[in-house]
C-alpha cells in the first residue's frame, strides 16, 4: 500500500473505533511509537507490535470514549499526520476530558513504522 492508501485506512477504522485493528493490520511488527509525555512507568517510548498493541489496549480500557473525531490524513511522501479528538472519561478517576492530540506516522514498505503522538495534558 502507498503512504496514501495507509493513512486512509488508518482513518477509516479509527473512525469506527476499530484502533486496536488498525495496530494490526497497518503496523509493521518492529513499529516504535513515542508519546509526549512519559508514562507512570517510566517510559515514552515502546518497540515492537505486542508492545504497541498491549498500549492501545491499555488505553481503550482505561477510557470511556463518549466521542471521537478524526481529521486528516495529510501526507507527505513516507510520512502523514492525523488530528485526533475525544471527549472521554478516564475510568479510574472519573474526570472527564477533551483530549486533543496531533499523531505523526512514518511508512515504510506499506506498514506504519513509527507513530509519534503531540498533545498537552
Amino acid at each position: 500500500m502507498t503512504t496514501q492508501q495507509v493513512a486512509e485506512k488508518l482513518i477509516e477504522l479509527c473512525s469506527q473505533g476499530k484502533a486496536l485493528e488498525a495496530i494490526d493490520t497497518l503496523y509493521s511488527p518492529d513499529i516504535v511509537s513515542v508519546e509526549s509525555m512519559v508514562s507512570p512507568d517510566g517510559t515514552r517510548e515502546v518497540k515492537g507490535l505486542a508492545a504497541v498493541h498491549g498500549k492501545g489496549a491499555w488505553w481503550v480500557g482505561a477510557h470511556e470514549i463518549h466521542s471521537a473525531r478524526v481529521e486528516g490524513p495529510l501526507v507527505s511522501d513516507s510520512r502523514f499526520c492525523v488530528r485526533f479528538i475525544y471527549d472521554i472519561t478516564h475510568k479510574e478517576s472519573g474526570r472527564r476530558m477533551t483530549m486533543d492530540e496531533l499523531a505523526v506516522y512514518v511508512v515504510k514498505e506499506g506498514k506504519i513504522v513509527r507513530e509519534e503522538f503531540f498533545y498537552a495534558m
